[in-house]
């Protein structure tokens, strides 16, 4: 027995609405009042109150159909629940009164997210916090879509950061690989995307996104302070040595070559025994003079 599939959303799309410009409105209802009032001002009978009377009603209710906007806003207009479209225009605007309006914000927002606790890709507990720019783009969308679209960044900002937080590992000292912490522009541009994805059913996109607290958590930042200190000092030691055999061997073929003295095996052994000692001790050597004859 197969359950029936359920429905899914119907998504929005932002239209321009039939809107007039409210200067114009606000001069032609004054101009029809006017023009009533002087032809029926020589007139005294009940009639002439009664239509003052329904002039001054026609009024007030033209005047519900008045709202203003401001640069960087936008107005949703429904009429008995049906989306009829969306004004961008800035000033004051007139829609019919029996319309409804609702103003959405088009302003960027910024929004740094709480320090959440993420396992990264080795399971080792972090602390991550994001700093997000977001804004409306589809008006219809950010409206009808989601319940409430700003509850809706919060939440997919901590989804995604911590998507990404589990994706990478905290650090890779070698670097043979990608890192939440050493590489921030990849990482960074990953959370962008995915923010994008997830946001783009409401409406929204991102214009820039960043980590503004990555460490790691209380419980193990000791522990891991002191493995990459040690894994530091592995890493110098290595460079050390690798350097240290490198001018033995420049040493070594630079006296083959000149023919200054002939070594045997063991007189290079004991050679290669000094030099390595001296380049790669972490104190300054003390030369000894040996005064007696090789020979003995």
């Amino acid at each position: 027995m197969t359950s029936p599939s359920s429905p899914s959303l119907k998504a929005s799309r932002e239209s321009v609405a039939l809107t007039s410009s409210g200067y114009l409105m606000l001069a032609a209802i004054a101009v029809v009042v006017i023009a009533v009032v002087l032809v029926l001002s020589p007139a005294k009978s009940g009639a002439t109150f009664v239509i003052a009377i329904l002039c001054v009603l026609l009024f007030i209710l033209m005047a519900k159909g008045f709202y203003m906007l401001e640069p960087n806003q936008a107005a949703v207009v429904t009429m008995f629940g049906s989306y009829m479209g969306s004004d961008r225009a800035t000033g004051l605007r007139w829609v019919w009164p029996w319309m409804g309006k609702h103003k959405l914000s088009l302003r960027a927002n910024n929004v740094i997210s709480d320090r959440i606790k993420v396992n990264d890709l080795r399971g080792n507990p972090i602390e991550v916090a994001a700093q997000v720019v977001w804004r409306v783009t589809d008006t219809a969308q950010a409206l009808f879509d989601v319940d409430d679209y700003r509850a809706f960044v919060n939440v997919q900002i901590e989804a995604a950061v911590r998507t990404i937080g589990s994706r990478y590992p905290y650090d890779d000292y070698e670097h043979h690989e990608v890192t939440l912490r050493g590489n921030n522009e990849q990482v960074r541009s990953e959370l962008r995307t995915e923010l994008i994805n997830r946001l783009q059913v409401a409406g929204i996109t991102v214009d820039e996104s960043n980590f503004t607290h990555l460490a790691y958590a209380s419980e193990i930042a000791g522990a891991m302070l002191r493995r990459q200190q040690a894994q530091a000092v592995v890493a110098a030691r290595k460079a050390l040595v690798e350097g240290a055999v490198g001018m033995v061997e420049m040493a070594l073929d630079m006296l083959s070559s000149k023919k200054l003295v002939e070594l045997d095996a063991e007189r290079r052994a004991s050679l290669v025994s000094n030099l390595m000692v001296v380049l790669c001790s972490e104190r300054d050597t003390q030369p000894v003079v040996n005064a007696g004859s090789s020979a003995q």
